[in-house]
C-alpha cells in the first residue's frame, strides 16, 4: 500500500489550498483515509476522516465549516479542501489509510492507521 500526498504550499491568511492523497495497493476502494497534521513542537492531530462509505466524514471541531474532504474513487484519490486558512493551520499535513472503519470516537487516533503518506507542508503566512 502506498499513499502519495501533494498540494501543500504557501498561502496567505484567508486563502485556500486543496490537498490530494492518491492511494494504491488496496483492492477496489476498500480504504478509509484520515487526514492529520503536525506543527513544530506539537503532537500529530486528526483533521478529517473520509470513510469508504461515501458521505461519511468526520472533522475536528476547529476545521468544521472550513475544511472538506471528498473522494474520487475512479482516481483512487481523496481530497482535503481547506478554506479560510489561518496561520495556526501551518503544519505538515499527512494522509493515512486503514482498512478498518472508524467511528466518531476513534478516527482521530494516529495509532489506528497502518499506512501513511510522506506529508506535505502547508504554510499560512502574509
Amino acid at each position: 500500500v502506498q499513499l502519495q500526498a501533494s498540494g501543500g504550499g504557501l498561502v496567505q491568511p484567508g486563502g485556500s489550498l486543496r490537498l490530494s492523497c492518491t492511494v494504491s495497493g488496496f483492492t477496489g476502494n476498500a480504504y478509509n483515509i484520515g487526514w492529520f497534521r503536525q506543527a513544530p513542537g506539537k503532537e500529530r492531530e486528526g483533521v478529517a476522516y473520509s470513510s469508504r462509505y461515501q458521505g461519511r466524514t468526520f472533522y475536528a471541531n476547529s476545521m468544521k465549516g472550513r475544511f472538506t474532504t471528498r473522494r474520487d474513487n475512479a482516481k483512487s484519490t481523496v481530497y482535503l479542501q481547506m478554506d479560510s486558512l489561518k496561520p495556526e493551520d501551518t503544519a505538515v499535513y499527512y494522509c493515512a489509510a486503514t482498512s478498518e472503519s472508524k467511528i466518531l470516537s476513534s478516527w482521530r487516533s494516529p495509532q489506528g492507521y497502518a499506512w501513511w503518506g510522506q506529508g506535505t507542508q502547508v504554510t499560512v503566512s502574509s
